[in-house]
This record gives structure tokens, C-alpha cells and sequence, in this order.
């Protein structure tokens, strides 16, 4: 019987996640990632009071931010050409 009540709860828990990520008036799972990938270009999570490691993350990221969208031009560019 005990079984039963936590496969309840599990599935009453797993039922409410799913309607809070759902709600009109929740965010929705592309305005999520927008922000997470945004924070982390902007170097959201490094320590301020350091401004070496700041502009150190927010440079080192915008260039990788860059170079990954290069590769990927040059890789649709070599995918087009036929080889």
C-alpha cells in the first residue's frame, strides 16, 4: 500500500512540473535556453570583483561563441559543394 502512495506522489509531483513548464504564463523552453545561453556569453556566473576573470570568461566565450558558428558555416559551405 505504501508503494501505491509514493507512485502517487511521484506521478502528482511529476503532473505539477509538467503544468508549471506548460503555463501561458510560464516561460517557455526556448525563452529558457535564449536566457541560459545569453547568461552564459554574458559570463553571468563569474565573480565580478575580479574583473581579470570577467572580461577574461566574456572574451573567451564570445570566441568560442564565434568560432563554433564559423565551423558550422564551413561545414554546411563544404556539405553544399558536394565535397
Amino acid at each position: 500500500m505504501a508503494e501505491r502512495r509514493d507512485d502517487e506522489n511521484e506521478s502528482r509531483r511529476i503532473l505539477e512540473r509538467i503544468e508549471r513548464e506548460t503555463a501561458p504564463g510560464g516561460a517557455s523552453f526556448i525563452a529558457r535556453a535564449a536566457k541560459g545561453a545569453r547568461d552564459r556569453v554574458t559570463a553571468a556566473d563569474a565573480d565580478r570583483s575580479d574583473p581579470i576573470e570577467y572580461w577574461g570568461t566574456r572574451i573567451g566565450r564570445t570566441l568560442g561563441l564565434i568560432i563554433a558558428i564559423g565551423l558550422l558555416a564551413w561545414l554546411v559551405y563544404v556539405a553544399t559543394r558536394g565535397g
